[in-house]
């Protein structure tokens, strides 16, 4: 196997350097398993946090703050002596000289590696149809869910707003979730939530209770990997909350005032909606092609690479890919991959260096899979297990509730989840004009963010002429101060000017 490849010497002068990529579950779990390993790590990252994934749709609804699920990875490693973090979206990957060149801010950094663990995750997958973004977010980061929070809270106080005008607000009391995997299903029955129980009493011009939650997938069932089963029971669940749920249904436009739909027998339908999510889908990061270039592995249609058995790349040992980014035995792209991957790359880079044998192929582990439906009703499917109602609800909780990082997260994510679930309040439910527009216009920016902020080398020759011109001004100035003086022409008129 190729593992057997043994990895670089080390030092006295300089330890054996592993990087990480990425600061989610692979990231993160996989520099936590390095921290009594005889190296030093540098995880680089493009955000300061890492994030609890699965739960951005509770920020997007106002259940939880995003602190609560994003705390920063700095202070997460702060105590492990052997790692250290830096900002930074991975642009490129050279295999041959073993480095890694991040960019933040149009800055560029290039940082070497003796191991690298790749762990860059997976962004939304429009199916070609890219533009679709723009009026359809999706649901992958802080600033989607901060954005769609201010959609959807947004739309209501629009509603509130247009119906005391006596405008029609159809189009704004439409909200509409593409894609009904986990994520959809979670969203779609909190939005129902939140409209058919913790608002009805917050407004005086419209009743939310009358809010349409549509959930739309061009599959035949809702959660295709839970099984008909499960499936039929989430959609009669879903239905009971007062969620349309919509299937064989196609997305095949989106503009600002709604959405386009196309059915198998070739029916189209028109929704009229201002707040549309999109959750259908997902697309391996490109550090996937970047590294399939350089050693010819195999992708495929979602972006993620063929990898051996033990997560190494072909011909390269020394490199591990782990989580959403890997085709390998239909792994589902769920957190428990990417956190068992990363253990097993830890733990084989490890042993490199104890000179332990190779552990072989990796082996997942399942540990189930689970989604909400609404307060004290969710699936579960542990092995052949089967769970619906409040013992899948309950065990729900149980499992997010040890997998949110840090003990003050734990205790604030449980109180907000008693407000929200036993009463009907939402805390976290202020929203900014900012949250809601600011992606949109900065993809209008050329160079995006990198385009408002000046290069090191502009900058100086900015200030420095700036600097200039400021003396020369205070010099005129002083100037004009002691003639005024010597001349005596303080306190005088200044002489008229009369045209002849």
């Amino acid at each position: 196997m190729s593992s057997q490849s043994p990895a670089p010497a080390t030092t006295p002068e300089r330890r054996h350097h592993v990087v990480v990529i990425g600061s989610g579950f692979g990231g993160l779990f996989g520099t936590k398993a390095l921290r009594r390993a005889d190296v030093d790590v540098t995880l680089i990252a493009k955000t300061t946090h890492h994030l609890f994934q699965p739960l951005l749709y509770q920020v997007a609804t106002g259940i939880l703050s995003e602190g609560e699920i994003a705390p920063p990875t700095r202070e997460v490693l702060s105590s492990q002596r052997n790692a250290q973090v830096l900002l930074g979206e991975v642009t490129d990957i050279d295999l041959t000289a073993k480095t890694v060149t991040s960019q933040v801010l149009g800055r560029s950094s290039v940082t070497s590696y003796d191991s690298l663990i790749v762990a860059a995750g997976a962004a939304q997958s429009y199916f070609g149809n890219d533009h679709f973004a723009e009026h359809a977010p999706g649901m992958k980061s802080i600033d989607d869910a901060l954005e769609l929070r201010g959609r959807i809270f947004g739309a209501f106080e629009l509603a509130e707003l247009g119906a005391k005008r006596g405008e029609s607000v159809d189009h704004l009391l439409n909200f509409v979730v593409v894609g009904a995997g986990p994520t959809g299903v979670e969203m779609a029955g909190q939005i129902a939530e939140l409209a058919h129980r913790t608002l009805r009493k917050d407004f005086r011009s419209i009743n939310t209770r009358h809010a349409r939650v549509i959930l739309v997938d061009a599959a035949p069932q809702v959660l295709p990997p839970f099984g008909a089963k499960l499936g039929e029971n989430t959609r009669r669940e879903l239905e009971k909350l007062g969620v349309e749920v919509m299937l064989g249904a196609m997305v095949t436009d989106v503009d600002e005032r709604g959405l386009v739909l196309k059915y198998k027998n070739g029916q189209t339908q028109r929704i009229d909606s201002v707040t549309k999510i999109w959750a259908a889908g997902v697309q391996a990061s490109p550090l996937g092609r970047t590294l399939a270039e350089q050693t010819g592995a195999g992708l495929d249609r979602a972006g993620r690479i063929q990898v051996n058995p033990d997560l190494t790349l072909p011909g390269h040992p020394e490199v591990f890919v782990v989580g959403d980014m890997i085709a390998l035995d239909n792994l589902p792209g769920v957190a428990q991959v990417a956190i068992q991957g990363a253990k097993h790359a830890a733990k084989e880079i490890d042993g490199r260096l104890r000179g332990k044998a190779p552990q072989g192929p990796f082996t997942y582990f399942d540990k189930g899979s689970m989604a909400i439906i609404s307060r004290f009703n969710a699936v579960a499917m542990v092995g052949r297990l089967r769970l619906t109602g409040v013992l899948a609800w309950l065990m729900w909780l149980f499992i997010h509730l040890i997998y949110i990082t840090g003990f003050k997260n734990r205790i604030t994510a449980l109180l907000h989840w008693a407000i929200s679930f036993l009463g009907r309040g939402r805390q976290e439910r202020t929203t900014t004009e900012q949250q809601i527009f600011a992606r949109t216009a900065l993809s209008r920016l050329d160079g995006g963010v990198a385009g408002l902020v000046s290069e090191p080398g502009e900058y100086d020759a900015a200030l420095r002429e700036a600097e200039e011109a400021r003396r020369r001004e205070l010099e005129e100035q002083a100037l004009e101060e002691t003639r005024l003086t010597d001349d005596r022409q303080r306190g005088t008129a200044a002489p008229s000017r009369v045209k002849a």
